[in-house]
């Protein structure tokens, strides 16, 4: 079994074997090194927006890179399209909006995974999302920030996959990135994993009549969605690896009549121990009529096993079921907690949580009748649904011990945004949307 090192996580634990975790990563200049990247039965597909390697230049990590500048990954500033009048956006809870009209976010934005760096002498949000044009093209962007409230527009960081068979031709999501090295992969030092969400060009017919998300052209049709896994050095050029499955994907849907029969989505990634990391991801449970978060694991973060489902919908604003979980150890008490997206029988979005001892099994819902976070009853930016959620641990003592919730908002029109909400204290049962720095 080839040791794994995990850089980037939230627990950093008393005794390390094959996992080491730190709470920084090391900065690299933007210089892939993919030729390095070589692992048994595991082939690289550079993605479209990758620079081609240099095989002439050393890769050597340079520790003085690690209190670099936020601009590190030089992302293209450009300004958020304004909001409409309807629209208050820090009053409301908005942080990001759609990009200036004709650019590659213009149409729909999603999908946040937003990561918190600390230094001795700075702080550096990252925050990779899914964006759409307005032909209707899909791909992956990233943007910085300081504060984790004001970002910074970037670049394209990747693009739908090009090859026809592929698993990830028509849409692509981002849901996790860990920074982690492995003796499977020949690095000079810790490289970013991107797990993500491919749609290919199958469709479900089962699920047409269905309250089921659209994704692909616009055509009103839903595409089958497979797990993908890309790699990188600095967050910016990636390359896809190829799972073992034959369109590229970590692993297919389960056998007919298997509550994940149709497709995979979501795949969030966490570490629990040396050898252990573990994936939630969702799908519909045709028996059951809703759908429902499951869990798998592996060893390398490449081959994963399924464990079945752990959390389904009941009632309120869950009946029609749970999707697009993020799991994430608290380093207080050890305790996993899960938010997630939940369909109501009107097919209304809003977000609920859920934790488990272990992450594994036990999983109870905080509140059994009533959502973390619901759409702003108040006709604002995110007045039709919130989901796609995302949950960053902040600093603080026992009694103030913050939390902050990213998540995709609807508004009127079909109109979205990333909004940002922040719990009360410790007290998990309230989340208010961002309204401004207390001074």
């Amino acid at each position: 079994m080839a040791a794994l090192k995990a850089i980037n996580s939230i627990t950093s634990p008393t005794r390390i074997t094959k996992f080491t975790f730190l709470r920084n990563p090391t900065w690299f200049q933007p210089k892939p090194i993919f030729q390095h990247l070589k692992t048994k039965r595991i082939r690289l597909f550079p993605a479209k927006s990758s620079s081609k390697p240099n095989t002439n230049q050393e890769n050597a990590a340079d520790e003085s890179l690690i209190n670099d500048s936020i601009s590190r990954i030089q992302p293209q500033p450009t300004s958020n399209q304004p909001p409409s009048p309807s629209i208050s956006s820090f009053s409301r809870g908005l942080v990001f909006d759609l990009g200036q009209k004709d650019s590659w976010d213009s149409s729909e934005i999603g999908s946040p995974v937003v990561k918190r760096y600390l230094s001795d002498d700075e702080e550096r949000w990252y925050m990779w999302y899914h964006g759409r044009d307005s032909n209707g093209k899909d791909s992956i962007g990233l943007a910085v920030s300081s504060n984790g409230v004001h970002w910074e527009r970037g670049e394209i960081v990747l693009n739908c996959g090009d090859n026809w068979w592929g698993f990830d031709t028509q849409s692509i999501r981002p849901c996790e990135v860990v920074i982690m090295s492995s003796a499977k992969v020949r690095a000079n030092s810790s490289v970013y994993w991107l797990y993500y969400t491919g749609f290919g060009s199958e469709k479900i017919e089962t699920l047409k009549d269905l309250d089921i998300p659209r994704f692909g052209n616009g055509d009103g049709e839903i595409y089958k969605s497979l797990p993908g896994l890309a790699m990188s050095q600095d967050g910016r050029h990636w390359a896809r690896i190829e799972g073992e499955h034959h369109s590229g994907a970590l692993f297919d849907v389960g056998l007919d009549g298997e509550w994940d029969s149709l497709f995979i989505g979501s795949p969030k990634v966490v570490y629990h121990s040396s050898g252990d990391l573990r994936m939630y991801y969702h799908s519909y449970d045709l028996e059951k009529g809703c759908f429902a978060i499951g869990i798998a694991r592996s060893r390398d973060g490449m081959k994963w096993l399924k464990l079945g489902k752990i959390l389904q919908g009941t009632s309120g604003f869950d009946e029609l079921g749970v999707l697009k979980p993020h799991v994430i150890r608290n380093r207080k008490d050890g305790k996993y907690m899960m938010v997630y997206e939940g369909v109501d029988g009107n097919g209304r979005r809003s977000i609920g949580m859920a934790m488990s001892l272990d992450g594994l099994k036990g999983w109870r819902r905080v509140e059994e009748c009533d959502p973390l976070l619901k759409r702003c009853e108040e006709g604002g930016w995110d007045s039709e649904g919130v989901g796609s959620p995302y949950l960053v641990e902040m600093d603080g003592d026992d009694e103030d011990h913050e939390w902050r919730l990213y998540y995709r908002g609807i508004g009127k029109d079909g109109r979205s945004g990333i909004g940002m909400a922040m719990s009360q204290g410790n007290e998990f049962k309230s989340f208010q949307r961002w309204k401004g720095f207390h001074l």
